[in-house]
């Protein structure tokens, strides 16, 4: 039975300190406090997977590491299954750092009176932070991003639940205690994308910034918050496999070894007729596929997929028309798309970032002004006024960005990207040198392979040729006992032929015998003769049986010469040794109004030339069908959703994401202005 143990003594002494009695949390422990700073860090530890691993956990004070602890829930347990001691582990491990935490803030507020304990949940950490009563949210957020490491910050935000429970992003602008956070302790707020790339390819710059949105596009994909069809989740699925455990190997990835791994949204797997080990064949299959792709490339494959999905970066508010026809306002990174209340997939009205100049409301009426000034406002109504402050904000921030993608780099943006290039380049360098490392040591087991095969064919042969020898010197043997008995039967027939001789001349001699004498003298000698006869026919047989013995003799003679020849093995066969800010709060009756920065240039329409990356790609395309057509025939019908349904009419007529923006941005603005009062 085989247990993997765990310290849990020396893993509280690294969480608390020294195991001699020592006070952690004492002030001679504690770093020098500047009075003046905003945000003291306290720890930070990952979150675990869906398998119950913990990876590295740092915990900091200040931005000073002081001790790493690696705890592996997924240890082997033994075979009756008792697999909770080590989740137990972990567990335990958490509720020791939070422990660890709330004495080092219990130690801070002594001596700082008023602090607050902000904990922030990113896609795979939880970072605790003290911070003052005038900590504002950029002050916070700007600890958050030195303390992750990212510079990309344009895309994100913290986002927290307020006291009615509703998903609101933190005010940068204001501060923190100030915002209608939920009370509780610690404080808690998300780290999330708030604004999303129009092409992920283009505009991530940095590995930590591609991670965070590959794991909250995974996450969004898998809890079915972004639709994503049954095809495109397996190849999906053999992407996130890639960039968690790179290269299939068939040693390590025996199967099941994906039995943990959520990598399929429920919907799927509910509406297909196969189990776990099924679904990771098809899984593992494409998974086959990758080999060589780098953790990041398979994360950005992962994107460029999911991008071309069409809820993919669409934040969706309740809205309603003049009419009062309930709709969909779908706010993203390349317009406003309007969508009918049953279809959250298919918008069917869409406005551009480039023709709108002015954004407003009042109370609970929303109005967009385009910059054709012959077409109408566009005018909606929210049900409720924060609805209204949260679209103005995504939509301040989604065209800010729609602008500045249309505008050279800033100094700071090219100096990132350069950075990025050259980090990136030497990251292929060296991935290149450990292939050329990894080619030689293959290169040089592959020969060394080949001389044992040579080795041990060549001791193969040597061992047939000493049983051929046997063989021939045993046929040696034989032939020379054969000439010893044909030598030993000449003797005899020379004897008795001699014999014979005497016995006629006794015949000459014998005329004056008697008769009686003579008869049987006469009958001996045809004895005699018959005898001799016998013999000769004897020796004739020998004979004959020498002559082809001999000939056998020659041939292992021969054989012999041949394998004498062949156990020294010439020189060249021996072995070789081979080496964002939302608008201030007004009054229910006041008017917010936002100009948008409009370019003098006219902007090209994104969508115009915009492919899916499966349409650009036929190799993918062809993967996508396949995968299709073998999971067609294990559907279970009736289990099909409403997203489902409006999917499959999609692909039959022909449509996808951009294909559909490109259809529903036809016309000027004042048709579909028109068209959307009169939905």
């Amino acid at each position: 039975m085989h247990r993997q143990r765990y310290n849990l003594k020396g893993l509280m002494s690294d969480v608390f300190g020294s195991d001699k009695g020592d006070d952690a949390s004492s002030e001679g422990k504690l770093p020098l406090l500047d009075m003046s700073a905003a945000v003291f860090s306290l720890g930070q530890y990952p979150i675990p997977e869906e398998n119950g691993q913990f990876s590295e956990v740092s915990i900091v004070r200040g931005q000073t590491p002081v001790n790493e602890v690696t705890s592996d829930t997924a240890a082997t347990s033994d075979e009756t299954g008792d697999a909770n001691d080590e989740n137990g582990v972990g567990e335990t491990l958490k509720l020791m750092l939070d422990v660890r935490q709330r004495s080092e803030f219990e130690a801070y507020a002594k001596r700082m009176p008023g602090l607050l304990n902000v904990r922030v949940t990113t896609m795979d950490a939880e970072l605790e932070f003290a911070i003052q009563p005038n900590t504002t949210g950029k002050q916070l957020f700007d600890q958050v991003v030195k303390t992750i490491g990212l510079r990309e910050i344009w895309f994100f935000g913290l986002q927290y639940v307020d006291s009615k429970g509703f998903s609101t992003w933190l005010k940068l602008n204001k501060k923190v205690q100030s915002q209608d956070v939920k009370k509780e302790t610690p404080l808690q707020f998300k780290f999330r994308a708030k604004f999303f790339p129009e092409d992920v390819a283009e505009e991530i710059i940095q590995d930590i910034t591609l991670r965070l949105f590959y794991l909250q596009v995974k996450n969004a994909i898998l809890s079915d918050e972004i639709y994503c069809p049954p095809e495109t989740s397996v190849l999906l699925a053999s992407y996130a496999v890639q960039a968690k455990y790179l290269d299939y190997n068939e040693e390590q990835h025996t199967p099941g070894f994906l039995a943990q791994d959520r990598l399929l949204p429920q919907r799927v797997m509910d509406q297909h007729k196969l189990d776990r080990k099924q679904w990771e064949e098809r899984i593992t299959t494409w998974y086959h596929e990758h080999k060589g792709m780098q953790r990041e490339d398979a994360m950005m494959e992962y994107l460029k997929l999911g991008q071309d999905l069409e809820m993919y970066g669409v934040n969706y508010f309740d809205i309603k028309n003049k009419k009062g026809t309930e709709l969909w306002l779908g706010v993203d990174a390349l317009g406003l798309n309007i969508y009918e209340k049953d279809d959250q997939l298919t918008p069917k009205i869409g406005f551009p970032w480039s023709e709108i100049r002015n954004i407003s409301f009042n109370d609970r009426k929303f109005v967009i002004k385009p910059i054709d000034k012959k077409a109408p406002d566009f005018v909606f109504f929210a049900p409720r006024l924060r609805i209204n402050k949260r679209i103005l904000a995504l939509c301040m921030g989604n065209h800010e960005l729609y602008m500045r993608r249309r505008k050279a780099d800033t100094i700071e943006v090219q100096q990132m990207k350069a950075q990025a290039r050259e980090e990136k380049l030497a990251k292929q360098q060296e991935r290149e040198k450990l292939a050329r490392e990894v080619a030689l040591r293959q290169h040089a087991e592959r020969k060394q392979k080949e001389y044992e095969e040579q080795l041990k064919h060549m001791s193969e042969e040597m061992a047939e040729r000493q049983r051929e020898l046997l063989e021939a010197q045993e046929t040696i043997r034989k032939l020379e006992e054969q000439l010893r008995q044909l030598q030993a039967a000449k003797d005899e027939l020379e004897k008795q032929q001699n014999e014979l001789q005497e016995m006629m001349i006794r015949l000459e001699q014998s005329k004056e015998m008697e008769a009686a004498e003579k008869l049987k003298l006469e009958e001996e000698i045809r004895a005699k003769q018959e005898e001799v006869l016998k013999i000769q026919e004897a020796v004739n047989l020998k004979d004959e049986e020498t002559r082809r013995l001999q000939e056998e003799v020659e041939e292992a003679r021969r054989k012999q010469q041949e394998l004498l020849l062949a156990s020294s093995t010439p020189q060249h066969h021996h072995l070789q040794e081979t080496d964002a800010d939302e608008t201030n709060d007004v009054a229910a009756n006041g008017d917010v109004s936002r100009d948008l920065n409009t370019s003098d240039d006219p902007i090209v329409d994104p969508i115009e030339d915009r492919r899916t990356i499966a349409e650009k790609n036929e190799r993918l395309q062809n993967q996508l069908k396949a995968l299709k057509h073998d999971l067609e025939s294990t559907r279970d019908v009736e289990k099909e959703t409403s997203m489902d349904k409006l999917h499959k009419e999609n692909v039959r007529q022909g449509r996808d994401k951009y294909k559909t923006l490109r259809e529903i941005r036809k016309g000027n603005t004042k048709r579909r202005v028109d068209q959307f009062e009169n939905l």
